[in-house]
């Protein structure tokens, strides 16, 4: 069993991770974020991806998605646990809580970059429930243990459900934006799962997120404006946090569990298999 991880700055500074050395990667979809971080965690194999690169160099809009997913694939994981820096759009959400996204809600404007499907290749997968529910499940309850047992952790909150709504950036929300996506019933907002959940699920990866609430978007008139120090200090403060629900998750994990995204791309091809040439091949390996 191989876990894949995608976050930001601190996770890489993981001084439980054994044996840690950087891999490069290249993919036939253009470069990853960054090297690979392989590692364990109690035997268990880590693959660390920095979604932005080290050192925070990338745009969202720049982070080439499909060149991540294809390198953790190719790289063997069996699972991918993302974790992401959103904003709260309720005020009972508060920063340095935690939420476990079940459903996404795509507002940008890159989707042909989200997908590994066409040039050649017409499929449609199934992203009704984006994430994996075992490793959902799996992870509430982890999160909420780690809270429990630790007096350090017991004034956040576990939001075991929500919408992510993935805007596009890089500028964060205007107020009228981010009073229309309250009134959607959104619950936090961000700007890199949603391309991850679409992009595994076609790889047959199963995904979950990892939401840290860092601020209030700019609705909250009290709490003022969102600032990129603002998010940089609330991530920084959820840092242990989030480094020890992820060094228990990847033990607990357990080798074979079901995933609607196993069988992903059952029925969902289109175009016939004597019309699949070696380039489409190359592209997307895992096809049957």
């Amino acid at each position: 069993m191989s876990l894949g991880i995608i976050g930001g700055s601190g996770l890489y500074e993981w001084d439980a991770l054994e044996r840690p050395h950087w891999k490069p990667v290249s993919t036939p979809w253009g470069d990853p974020s960054d090297q690979l971080l392989h590692g364990e965690l109690a035997h268990q194999e880590i693959i660390f991806l920095p979604r932005h690169g080290r050192g925070h160099r990338l745009l969202p809009t720049e982070v080439n998605h499909r060149a991540n997913i294809f390198a953790l694939k190719q790289a063997g994981v069996d699972a991918i646990l993302s974790v992401s820096a959103v904003g709260s759009l309720h005020e009972n959400i508060r920063p340095r809580d935690i939420l476990l996204p079940d459903q996404y809600f795509d507002r940008t404007r890159t989707s042909p970059q989200h997908t590994f499907f066409g040039q050649g290749i017409a499929a449609h997968v199934g992203l009704g429930d984006p994430v994996c529910p075992f490793m959902h499940q799996l992870l509430g309850d982890i999160a909420t243990e780690v809270r429990e047992r630790d007096p350090a952790f017991q004034q956040r909150k576990i939001h075991r459900n929500g919408t992510y709504v993935n805007m596009e950036g890089p500028a964060f929300s205007t107020r009228a934006e981010s009073e229309f996506y309250r009134r959607q019933g959104f619950q936090v907002i961000g700007m890199t799962s949603m391309p991850e959940a679409r992009l595994a699920r076609e790889a047959e990866l199963p995904y979950v997120n990892l939401s840290l609430i860092t601020d209030y978007d700019c609705w909250h008139l009290e709490e003022g404006s969102v600032t990129a120090d603002l998010v940089a200090e609330h991530v920084r403060a959820n840092r242990t946090f989030a480094q020890a629900i992820l060094a228990a998750f990847a033990t607990q994990l357990p080798a074979d569990f079901p995933s609607p995204a196993r069988s992903a791309l059952t029925g969902a091809i289109m175009t016939a298999p004597d019309l699949l040439t070696d380039a489409v091949r190359e592209r997307i390996p895992w096809l049957p």
